[in-house]
């Protein structure tokens, strides 16, 4: 069966990636001045360019090993489509067997994996009435308002971060876990996974997961796919790297405004359908997630206008680890997310302060090359990054840096070392 109805089109796609280098707001201006931060600066040829397709990195023996150790394990999925036009979602010519023996999200929605010994999707929480809060790609270099505005509601969120983003934005990607929020995966460069070879969705996830680490001092166990583009092949690696799939249930569609047939009006009534949603009982048995991004000046105030009427609609707005009390959402242990009855009670925000090795992570800990060990399942605990970081940005004008005061973090990001790391501006 053809899956032409399933392409985006042109203008969707210039809008999505013209979106992910915007200009920012009057409010934003300066925030988005490029600026050099030694730890990743340093590290850069260890990883694929930023926004190019990730693939493994030549003399990268470590990933190179890994990989081959699960490759012959990889289900027989064959890509999706054919490259390049399937990595922006064009599936022209392509034919898919309409029973859906990939459990292929593009095709059908299917969240129930169809593959023995893959977990069910994450798609709601299951206390009932309660919104999973969350955000995708970031970090934006922007966000600083944003990111205030949730602090002045005591609020904190699941964050879905792309790497390419993370090594462009590493002081943004501090923030996040210092104000704390669930950091999780969206990979390196933001394309249609399952139109990706074995080696590429390898590498999508492991050098994300790898900057995230090198960048902030943890490595996430969760992670979305771009558009929900995953199927048994993928969920597969993601798996055996100890991620959890993170998907919905509501779309607000926000990435997508003024582009095609959807208006701003469009958005605000996604949002206003969720809230109608809640109000109207819907979940009274379980809780939902919705889709939505810290994408740009649009969808970050879109979550700033309707935050209230979220608020009032459901019992309690909480990150989706929360809702799902994990416990530990890094590999590194020291790190902690409230319970959901602690979050409801008052605690927003667990440990952030690491205590050893990576030791359960899925590769050598590139800040002190301890082994990491085997990938274990979504939230295991291991050892932390030790250390202490020092210093106060808050005055400082290096981009996205600018409103982050890192006083009092102690060792959130371990061995990593603040003072004097901002050293110029390109």
């Amino acid at each position: 069966m053809p899956l032409s109805s399933l392409v985006y089109s042109p203008a969707v796609l210039c809008a999505l990636f013209s979106a992910l280098v915007f200009t920012p707001s009057v409010s934003a201006q300066g925030e988005c001045l490029p600026y050099y931060y030694a730890p990743v600066g340093e590290n850069k040829n260890a990883f694929p360019l930023s926004w190019t397709v990730a693939d493994l990195v030549s003399g990268d023996t470590e990933a190179q090993a890994k990989f081959q150790s699960i490759e012959g394990q990889i289900p027989n999925i064959q890509p999706k489509g054919q490259q390049p036009g399937s990595l922006l979602g064009n599936w022209t010519g392509f034919t898919y067997d309409p029973s859906d023996p990939d459990c292929w999200y593009t095709w059908q929605k299917c969240t129930t994996p169809k593959l023995a010994g893959l977990p069910t999707d994450i798609t709601v929480v299951p206390e009932p009435n309660v919104l999973g809060y969350a955000f995708d790609d970031g970090p934006n270099c922007s966000h600083n308002a944003f990111y205030d505005y949730l602090q002045s509601k005591e609020q904190t969120a699941t964050m879905f971060y792309i790497g390419s983003n993370v090594m462009d934005w590493p002081v943004e990607a501090q923030r996040g876990l210092q104000d704390g929020h669930q950091i999780c995966v969206h990979t390196w460069s933001h394309r249609y996974m399952t139109a990706l070879t074995n080696s590429q969705a390898f590498s999508e996830l492991w050098y994300s997961m790898k900057m995230i680490k090198l960048a902030i001092g943890v490595t996430p166990t969760c992670w979305r796919p771009p558009f929900g583009d995953v199927d048994d092949r993928i969920r597969w690696i993601a798996n055996t790297l100890g991620l959890s799939t993170i998907m919905w249930q509501y779309d607000s569609n926000d990435w997508r405004a003024n582009t095609g047939n959807i208006t701003d009006t469009d958005v605000d009534n996604n949002y206003l359908d969720l809230i109608n949603a809640s109000k109207n009982g819907t979940f009274s048995t379980h809780g939902t997630i919705m889709l939505t991004h810290e994408l740009n000046n649009f969808t970050m105030s879109e979550a700033v206008k309707f935050y209230d009427q979220l608020a009032s609609a459901f019992s309690s707005i909480v990150p989706i680890g929360v809702a799902l009390n994990v416990a530990d959402p890094y590999f590194e242990g020291g790190y902690s997310l409230p319970s959901f009855e602690e979050y409801t009670g008052g605690k927003h925000i667990g440990s952030i302060t690491g205590n050893g090795s990576n030791a359960n992570g899925p590769f050598t800990d590139p800040l002190n090359g301890t082994s990491g060990g085997t990938s274990g399942s979504g939230g295991s605990s291991g050892g932390g990054s030790g250390g202490t970081s020092s210093g106060n940005l808050s005055n400082g004008n290096h981009g996205g840096a600018a409103k982050v005061s890192l006083d009092g973090l102690g060792s959130f990001v371990g061995a990593l070392t603040f003072v004097g790391a901002i050293m110029s501006m390109l």
